[in-house]
């Protein structure tokens, strides 16, 4: 199925701005953040005007109202993973939160010195840092799957780092530089059969194509609203139950205690327990509202549409002299696809953009050591999602040729 790009893009607001006087907006910065429909944005100020309230405490209409909106929600994104369990997804802020929740709470509780954490070199800062800051607390290994020429994880060596035993292997399922789609699925049977729990970052797959939990088997996954249409401050750890059970709360004070005595308290019950005080209610609205929309595009459609545009993009830029995209020949890819253009520093190349109104991201994206691995202080990126179409990939080629006559 084809989608209707002019109607999706009537459902941004922004996507009717002109940034400057006859100029309209072409964002290609959607791995940073996805532009949010209509339906979400009036879904929170709808709460705000219609159901303010605090949530799972009060017994008065509104607080009933805004529970079963909040909770509801939870059961949407349960449903969009196939989690098998309302109990299996925490609220957090974002998927860097719900990755900091599993090592201070799983890896403080379960891990000992001298073990073993695999993690691989095309990894977000979010899914390195809390690993590095737990090992150096516990005294725990890092090492990591390397990333070949190509762009794509090597898994002969993954297998070698296997044979060591490792308590958990973390890595992302889609790269936020290079594209990359990982094979999640046989990765995390790999580490299953070689006995480590598996932590899968989400946060560029999840908004881009069907997951599912269950058929993957991860025991954790996490992701972020923002990213998929939905609103900041909100995101998702998915955690098996059985482990979620055994995992101490996060964070202390109201809603995550069952009991509390001057001298002890007792945790709630999941997914509550990791849930401690006022959450983003209206986020988490309009949450559910990003994933009604999601939902009913079709995340088989998006994907698809999404793969046209960047094989589109991957053929036009061709066309760019002193060009170079990074790793162009990534077997499995999304809709991401980060470049150098000659000598002009990316911040140079993405300011040019702005002034024609395309939005694109310049810097290291949060992927440092990536970018070291191939010799890169910084690159350009553009990212597609399901509102972009073959126009803005044409005013794309036009942007980066005015860079190149700017710079000659």
């Amino acid at each position: 199925m084809n989608l209707d790009i002019n109607k999706i893009k009537t459902d941004f607001p922004i996507l009717n701005r002109e940034v400057r006087p006859g100029t309209r907006l072409v964002y290609l910065d959607s791995t940073a953040t996805a532009q949010k429909p209509g339906i979400v944005i009036d879904s929170m100020k709808q709460y705000y005007e219609t159901n303010n309230a605090n949530i799972h405490r009060g017994i008065h209409q509104l607080a009933e109202e805004a529970t079963a909106m909040y909770e509801s929600a939870r059961q949407k994104i349960a449903i969009f993973i196939h989690a098998r369990s309302t109990k299996e997804i925490v609220f957090t802020r974002n998927a860097t939160e719900s990755i900091n929740l599993v090592a201070q709470t799983w890896g403080r509780k379960f891990l000992q010195a001298g073990d073993l954490i695999i993690l691989t070199e095309m990894e977000h800062h979010s899914n390195l840092v809390p690993w590095q800051m737990l090992a150096e607390e516990k005294n725990l290994e890092l090492d990591f799957i390397p990333v070949t020429e190509n762009g794509e994880l090597d898994l002969d060596t993954y297998d070698l780092l296997l044979e060591k035993k490792p308590k958990l292997v973390a890595f992302t399922h889609m790269s936020n530089v290079l594209g990359t789609i990982n094979p999640a699925k046989e990765m995390i049977e790999k580490a299953h059969n070689a006995g480590a729990l598996v932590l899968v970052d989400g946060a560029q797959s999840v908004p881009h194509f069907s997951v599912d939990v269950t058929d993957l088997n991860a025991d954790f996954y996490v992701f972020s609203a923002h990213k998929m249409v939905g609103p900041t401050g909100i995101g998702v750890l998915y955690g098996k139950e059985k482990l979620l059970a055994e995992m101490p709360p996060f964070l202390g004070g109201g809603d995550m205690i069952k009991k509390v005595l001057l001298r002890s308290f007792k945790p709630n019950d999941l997914p509550h327990k990791f849930e401690a005080g006022t959450p983003a209610i209206a986020e988490a609205i309009g949450f559910g509202k990003a994933i009604d929309y999601l939902s009913a595009i079709g995340m088989e459609n998006i994907a698809n549409h999404e793969k046209k545009i960047t094989q589109y993009a991957l053929q036009k830029l061709k066309d760019v002299e002193n060009l170079k995209v990074f790793c162009p020949n990534v077997t499995e890819r999304g809709g991401v696809i980060s470049f150098e253009l000659g000598f002009v520093h990316p911040h140079d190349v993405a300011q040019v953009l702005d002034h024609y109104g395309i939005a694109v991201r310049a810097g290291h994206h949060c992927a440092m050591p990536l970018h070291e691995k191939f010799g890169l202080p910084a690159t350009s990126r553009a990212s597609f999602y399901l509102y972009n179409d073959y126009e803005d990939v044409d005013l794309l080629v036009i942007g980066l040729q005015h860079v190149n006559e700017m710079f000659a």
